[in-house]
Order: structure tokens, then C-alpha cells, then sequence
């Protein structure tokens, strides 16, 4: 296990962030907490009127829907694992949270036009679910609502939706195409992280700040497509794309946050406005990063060297040494006869390679 994985919680080694809270903690870790078994044993098929909780029925592999019912309570079919297919009626307008959470034999889902409302959880966990049509009445798509479908590999958002909710598809590693629509002016934090299949993805215009850990370890995320008027990108955005060879940050953007593209090993290319704001470490470990192109003038190598400061700041000697190299004594700027600072592709042209990859080291 790296320390990349240590600082993010994956305990266990599964890729996952294990710190995250998985449905009000401990209570739910377990279906069978709580609930005893009934005599007789679980039953195989049952008749849902609306009320009922079927929670931690292992056995139950058929359902049937009373006339009347609008609702899919809360936890209804949680931990119902042996169930495989199920037919949603018209006339139900909200499935509530947890509804179907951990239903891991769950392939397919008939969702009728008539629902507005799914829940948060309400089909976190299932994991055998392969495909999904969310009805075009659906404005949100809620927090934890499909985290760790793993066997998804298709889902069509309707372009009525909004909201995109916190970890909506964390993990859903099978997703390897999504299309958010225009609407959507929110994608919450991790809404898309770990999604390791997603190669392409364009964000709406609608949407102003990229959130904390949005894109997290999409590892064969290779296209992003940014809109003016994104104003942040937030801590760990990108982190561990490593399939990433180039973006362009839109001059829109004034601040990127840190550890925001940290393991970005294929990022070779970078184009982002002179005056943005780079958080500590923005930059780290993007090992193939040697160039960064700026709309207007080039970036700094100094602001380069800012994001990664923190990381190595017990390197402070070799630093100011090297800002000699960086700078062109013999151009001075107009205002103090001060020297100006080289951008990154001047500081190339200067040096040789062999020890341009010495520098890059210590950058």
C-alpha cells in the first residue's frame, strides 16, 4: 500500500477511501445488525404495500408491488442480496434513502417515468447492477446514490438534472463513458472519484468550482474538457489521473487547490493563466510535467517552484542556488532594473538536458 493510499484511508488496500462514512457508520456496516432472523427462516417472495422494511433478508428473490404505492421507504430492500430484478410501478414518485443499499445480487432495475425523487444510498453497494435509466422527471442525483456500483458500465443522466450530489458514482469502476448534461451547475465533492474506466469528460458550463476530490484517481482519464467560467479547482481534484497527459486551466480560473494534480505522472502539458493561485504540492510527482504554457505569458519557473515548497523545503540551499539559473541578469525589466524571472521553456533552451534532469529532481 502507498502513502498515497495511507493518507486517503484505504485500509484495506481495495483502492477505496475507507475514512469515508458508509451510511451513518456502524450501524449499517452490518445488514443483520438488529435483526433477528424470523422463525421459520427469511421468506423467498414477498408483497410490498409501501410500509414494510424487508432489511437483511438474505432469501428474499421476488417482489411484488401493492396497488396505491408511491413511496419506497427508507432501508426497504436493504442487504437484500439475493435479489436480482426488480420492477418498479408506475405511480411511485420517491424511492427514499438506502432503499435498495447493499442489494449486491442487483442487475437490473426498472425505474418508471413517474419518480422525482432517489434518495441518497438508495443503490449504494449494488454491485452486480450493470445498467441504470434514470427517468427524465429526476432533477438530482443525490449523495452516495450509486457509490461502489461496480459493475456499472452505462448510465444515462437525464437533462432535467441539476445536482450532482457528493460521491454520486464514486467507484462505479466499470463506467468507462458519461455525459453530465448542460443543466448541471453542482458536481459535489468525489462525485466521479475512482471511477478508474472514464476516459473523457466534459464538464458543463454551468458549473464554477471543481470540488474536493471530484476526479480522484480516475486513472484512465485522459480528456477533460474545462469551461470558461470555473473559477476553482479544489484540494485533490485531479489527484492520481495518471493517464492525463494534457489540460488547459481556463484563465477563468483564479485559484487550484493543493494536491490538486499530485501523481499526475502523464501530465506533460499545462496551460493555465500566469496569475492563478497554486496551493502547496499542486504539482507533486507529476513526474513527466517539464513544460507549462500559458495563455499569455509563460508561468513562472519560481511559481512552479511554489506549489512545491512544502514538500521541499528541507532542500532550501540547493533551491536558491539553482535561482540563478533561473533568472536573465542580462535583461532587466523596465521598472527597477531588477532581473527578470525565465519561464520554464527559456530555462530549457539554456541548459542540457542531462542537467535540465538533474534540476527536475529537485523541482
Amino acid at each position: 500500500m502507498s502513502e498515497f493510499d495511507f493518507a486517503y484511508g484505504d485500509g484495506d488496500g481495495d483502492g477505496d477511501d475507507d475514512s469515508h462514512s458508509d451510511y451513518d457508520g456502524a450501524y449499517y456496516d452490518d445488514p443483520d445488525d438488529g435483526y433477528n432472523e424470523p422463525d421459520g427462516g427469511y421468506p423467498k417472495t414477498a408483497v410490498y404495500s409501501g410500509t414494510e422494511s424487508f432489511r437483511g433478508n438474505h432469501e428474499l428473490t421476488e417482489v411484488t408491488f401493492a396497488q396505491g404505492v408511491t413511496t419506497i421507504g427508507e432501508d426497504a430492500f436493504y442487504g437484500c442480496s439475493s435479489l436480482t430484478a426488480i420492477t418498479i410501478p408506475d405511480g411511485v414518485t420517491s424511492i427514499a434513502k438506502g432503499a435498495f443499499y447493499r442489494c449486491s445480487s442487483l442487475r437490473a432495475i426498472t425505474i418508471p417515468d413517474s419518480v422525482t425523487t432517489i434518495g441518497e444510498h438508495a443503490f449504494q453497494r449494488c454491485s452486480s447492477l450493470t445498467a441504470i435509466t434514470i427517468p427524465d422527471s429526476v432533477t438530482s442525483i443525490r449523495s452516495w446514490a450509486l457509490y461502489k456500483c461496480s459493475s456499472l458500465a452505462a448510465i444515462t443522466i437525464p437533462d432535467g438534472v441539476t445536482y450532482i450530489g457528493e460521491c454520486a458514482f464514486m467507484s462505479c469502476r466499470s463506467l468507462t463513458a458519461i455525459t453530465i448534461p448542460d443543466g448541471v451547475t453542482w458536481i459535489g465533492d468525489g462525485a466521479f472519484q475512482r471511477c478508474s474506466s472514464i476516459t473523457a469528460i466534459t464538464i458543463p458550463e454551468g458549473v464554477t468550482m471543481i470540488e474536493f476530490e471530484t476526479f480522484l484517481r480516475c486513472s484512465s482519464l485522459a480528456d477533460i474538457t474545462i469551461p470558461e467560467g470555473v473559477t476553482t479547482i479544489g484540494n485533490y481534484a485531479f489527484s492520481a489521473c495518471s493517464s492525463l497527459a494534457a489540460i488547459t486551466i481556463p484563465v477563468s480560473v483564479t485559484t487550484i487547490g493543493y494536491w490538486a494534480f499530485y501523481g499526475c505522472t502523464a501530465l506533460t502539458r499545462l496551460s493555465l493563466s500566469p496569475t492563478v493561485s497554486i496551493g502547496e504540492d499542486c504539482f507533486l510527482n507529476c513526474t513527466a510535467l517539464i513544460s507549462a504554457a500559458a495563455s499569455q505569458n509563460m508561468p513562472t519557473v519560481e511559481a512552479l517552484l511554489h506549489s512545491r515548497w512544502h514538500a521541499i523545503r528541507e532542500r532550501v540551499t540547493v533551491l536558491l542556488c539553482l535561482k540563478t539559473l533561473f533568472t536573465d541578469q542580462s535583461n532587466p525589466n523596465s521598472n527597477g532594473g531588477e532581473a527578470q524571472t525565465l519561464g520554464v521553456t527559456a530555462v530549457r533552451k539554456r541548459l542540457p538536458k542531462v542537467m535540465w534532469r538533474v534540476i527536475l529532481e529537485f523541482l
